[in-house]
């Protein structure tokens, strides 16, 4: 017998509680001043093979923004400074904007967030008077296409605009900023919205001039003489990121302001730094973001709002090489552009790094191109870039089906899978692109795959092979989200419990 639709819809409602009961999550920037830029389709896949959830964009790129069509990312998008003033003062620029850069991509695209401007107070002072307007303008934007509930509205702050932030007890915001700031906080008092916060442990260590240990700044265990504790309230902190948390929850309560929840917007580590730049290097920073993502994925608050947690985007996704500034603006980065990890990083918080270090991401044939021109390709893969063809030879277990479109999908991935970390690309003269679908087959494993050792195998990277820029336009990403499972358990069983006796007294 047929359940009846009522049951049906009332089991969906009841998955859909489970998947909405998130709890802090880890997400990623990405910024566009990379050097051979992934595509949006290429960045959307890789951010999907590894179960990324939150991104954040630092304006509204509509390629990207209909790249993460139809996939569940939550998508931030930003109102550049240099588009503050426009939208500040003219109601009707902030409607145009949001429905061009929000209403025309929803629902398809998961938009839930809008940053209105980039540390405006420390980088774009002259618009600062305009901040509070631009917000309200944006907001009643998203009211009139009926976006406001979906959509929070909030600008990025940094951690200058507080300039004693230790101890976190005694911190305030900047006297000259008071009336903005308070203008911001009601604002985001009324909208329900969350404070954004780049906090940067990095830059605080290195300003401290060694008041503080590195230990601390890294997140690791301090000894009973070196831990960190507020003389006024006596709290312990364990870390400076959350001492930088705790000082913007106390700043806000300074103006009379609580329960305005802390989202950190920026934060991360560099890999590598100039000579005057000695703690800039790959161990402090895979150390610092290892160390992060399982602080924050512990779902607790700062020592003050222990009930409060700390939502976070890592900056960033890659390395932007083309930036100005010393060595250490360019080696943000978690990833390279062809999707390999700067250093082993789990977003999940557990000691396995395979989520990013993995190979997840696999090279195939494109399926509309001649036979002709993947005959280069394959001859190129199998001589010149040294790839494994042995698998593809008569009697081995990838020959069948023996194609030319086959064959060079296999040799395609194998040079892709071993070269990728040393500059390999997955183009071939534009005849193959990237998937996250593994293409494995019965006895045939791709190298890889799960079960490569069965016929490819990872070999250390032996020569470049045919390098193509991918191209494309990008700008942010951010992270991986848990849930409650265990809490929601027995809510959820109740729940079916009582569907199924009522479907029982119907029958």
């Amino acid at each position: 017998m047929l359940l009846p639709r009522w049951f049906a819809e009332a089991f969906l409602l009841l998955i859909s509680i489970l998947a909405c009961s998130n709890a802090a999550f880890i997400g990623v920037n990405i910024g566009t001043d990379v050097t051979n830029m992934p595509s949006p389709s290429d960045i959307v896949a890789l951010l999907n093979s590894q179960q990324i959830t939150h991104v954040r964009l630092y304006d509204a790129n509509s390629h990207m923004l209909k790249a993460f069509a139809n996939t569940s990312i939550e998508v931030m998008v930003g109102v550049t400074n240099g588009e503050i003033l426009k939208i500040g003062r003219f109601p009707s620029a902030a409607a145009a904007w949001v429905n061009k850069n929000v209403a025309a991509y929803v629902p398809s695209t998961n938009i839930t967030a809008i940053a209105v401007g980039s540390e405006v107070l420390s980088a774009a002072p002259h618009v600062a008077p305009i901040l509070a307007s631009a917000l309200h303008n944006i907001h009643k934007a998203l009211v009139a296409s009926n976006l406001n509930f979906k959509v929070k509205v909030s600008s990025p702050m940094s951690m200058d605009i507080m300039p004693k932030p230790f101890p976190p007890s005694t911190s305030t915001f900047s006297p000259s900023w008071n009336t903005t700031v308070y203008q911001l906080l009601q604002f985001l008092k009324n909208t329900d919205s969350f404070f954004m916060l780049n906090a940067y442990p990095y830059y605080g260590y290195t300003a401290a001039n060694g008041i503080f240990p590195l230990d601390y700044a890294l997140f690791k265990q301090l000894s009973s003489v070196k831990q960190i504790v507020d003389p006024n309230t006596l709290l312990h902190y364990n870390s400076m990121f959350d001492a930088m948390v705790d000082a913007a929850y106390y700043s806000m309560e300074a103006l009379n302001f609580s329960k305005i929840p802390v989202v950190v917007t920026e934060t991360g580590w560099p890999s590598a730094g100039g000579s005057d730049e000695a703690s800039a290097t790959l161990a402090n920073a895979e150390t610092f973001n290892t160390n992060l993502i399982k602080r924050v994925l512990n779902n607790s608050g700062p020592p003050s709002q222990p009930d409060m947690p700390i939502n976070t985007y890592i900056y960033e996704l890659y390395s932007e090489d083309k930036r100005s500034g010393p060595v250490s603006e360019k080696n943000w980065g978690i990833l390279f552009p062809n999707g390999t990890s700067v250093y082993p990083l789990s977003l999940s918080g557990s000691s396995n790094s395979a989520s990013l270090n993995g190979s997840s991401m696999f090279c195939v044939a494109k399926a509309d191109v001649d036979d002709d021109k993947l005959v280069d390709g394959l001859n190129w893969a199998c001589g010149q870039g040294q790839a494994n063809c042995a698998a593809i030879q008569p009697g081995h277990p990838c020959y069948l089906p023996n194609n030319v479109k086959s064959h060079a999908s296999f040799a395609f991935n194998d040079y892709y899978q071993k070269m990728k970390s040393a500059g390999g690309t997955c183009d071939f003269s534009g005849t193959a692109i990237t998937t996250t679908r593994d293409p494995s087959y019965k006895t045939c494993a791709y190298t890889g795959s799960l079960s490569a050792n069965a016929t490819g195998g990872d070999f250390p990277p032996s020569a470049l092979g045919p390098v193509s820029p991918l191209g494309g336009n990008a700008n942010a990403l951010i992270t991986s989200s848990y849930y409650h499972l265990p809490l929601l358990a027995p809510l959820a069983l109740t729940l079916l419990q009582l569907l199924l006796l009522q479907h029982n007294r119907l029958l």
